[in-house]
């Protein structure tokens, strides 16, 4: 049962192995410490940024709320594609939306400077766990690499009874208790286990009152009328694009905000998101208007999970899942057979309140191996009473870490 005391988001990676002869926000961008001194910082940024609508547009699904952390995938795809090789790592790269030459230090400066507070964090914990067998050799340099640049905890463990529970205990302390339970079990195949686990918590610069709360109607895409609790504010940060206005509200501090876009009439929620592009939306994000904008948000509560094996096939890196082909030499080798991605799974949680934002998520990637102005402005208005597009954003970096849509608030 979730906890509404947390927040957190968890990418787990299953690496398993089976017999080979079988068939079957507008701050300026900047370069921080330890960042890649290669290229542009700020394309790294839209980079991610560009991977997280890529992946959200293959997520979402008409007619339902969807919650993705775009960023705990990323996160656990890089970890895995450190151990890719050749035409494997090509795809994963393509995928991914740079080298890992250039996404390793990117993340290993980004989780060394996640700005935190009594008020608001975003934090990040990995931890890899391999099977201490004869059968499994890991690759030490990639334990090396890993545990530098994505300060992973290294288990060499044997894979029973007891690291099933020892890796639910790791989990459940990273998540602060949020999930106490990730595994049911341990596979005989498996050979490894990388976890990252991301938690964020945070209070909105201006909370809302007992009198801020209402009671109003939503209105679905299909023209159903629901009544839920809005919180009613105004903001100074408004967004707009050719098919939809919106508003940033930021969480004290200004590191962190949450962005609501709401399409015009006669655009859908899925038409809006189809035309999102990476590039676009970061520039959007860095330059909020500074107009007041009268809001209105529904109160609300997201779970969600989605399987991405064939969404990440379908993005470009269909040869990872490939039993026969893929290329994981990288992570090590196993006497039981070849490498590959089986299954990449997807839960997500989030709660939208009066005090602020708590949100989270869970990604398991499945290897197995087989054989007010003085000029005075009208102020906008931007009235969440049907269905719309929200994301949490890291200001610093204009990068989404959480991309939602929230198409009937009684989900």
């Amino acid at each position: 049962m979730v906890k509404k005391s947390i927040v957190l988001a968890i990418c787990l990676l299953l690496v398993c192995a089976m017999a080979i002869n079988l068939t079957g926000c507008g701050a300026e961008d900047s370069l921080p410490d330890g960042g890649n001194p290669s290229g542009d910082y700020s394309s790294r940024d839209a980079a991610v940024t560009d991977f997280a609508i890529r992946l959200f547009q293959n997520c979402e699904e008409n007619g339902k709320n969807t919650l993705i952390s775009p960023l705990s995938v990323l996160c656990a795809l890089a970890m895995t594609a450190n151990g890719a090789q050749n035409e494997t790592l090509e795809q994963m790269e393509a995928v991914l939306g740079m080298p890992v030459e250039d996404l390793n230090p990117y993340l290993h400066s980004y989780m060394e400077n996640l700005p935190q507070s009594e008020d608001y964090k975003l934090s990040l914990a990995n931890s890899i766990w391999f099977q201490d067998h004869k059968d499994f050799t890991v690759n030490a340099d990639f334990l090396a690499l890993v545990e530098e640049q994505y300060q992973a905890d290294i288990y060499k463990v044997p894979f029973d009874d007891v690291t099933c529970r020892d890796i639910n205990n790791w989990v459940n302390e990273k998540t602060d208790e949020m999930i106490p339970q990730i595994i049911d079990q341990i596979s005989p195949d498996a050979v490894m286990y990388l976890i990252n686990a991301l938690a964020f918590d945070a209070k909105w610069e201006s909370e809302y009152n007992e009198h801020a709360v209402k009671p109003g109607q939503f209105t679905t895409e299909d023209g159903e009328k629901q009544d839920v609790e809005f919180m009613y504010n105004s903001e100074h940060a408004y967004l707009e694009d050719k098919k939809a206005t919106g508003f940033m509200k930021y969480y004290k501090g200004g590191k962190y905000a949450f962005v609501a876009m709401l399409p015009n009439e006669g655009v859908t929620v899925s038409e809006y998101i189809a035309s999102l592009d990476g590039e676009s939306l970061h520039k959007l994000l860095a330059n909020p208007k500074d107009e007041t904008v009268y809001t209105s948000i529904p109160k609300f509560e997201t779970e969600y999970e989605v399987p991405m094996a064939q969404i990440l096939k379908t993005m470009g890196m269909p040869k990872a899942f490939d039993l026969e082909n893929a290329e994981f030499a990288g992570l090590g080798t196993s006497a039981k057979g070849n490498i590959y991605i089986s299954q990449v799974l997807h839960k997500t949680y989030i709660s939208v309140a009066e005090q602020g934002t708590k949100a989270g998520a869970a990604t398991v990637v499945v290897v197995y191996g087989e054989a007010a102005s003085p000029n005075f402005k009208k102020p906008k208005e931007v009235h969440l009473d049907r269905p719309f597009v929200y994301m949490l954003v890291d200001c610093e970096n204009n990068i989404p870490f959480f991309i939602g849509t929230v198409m009937d608030p009684a989900q």
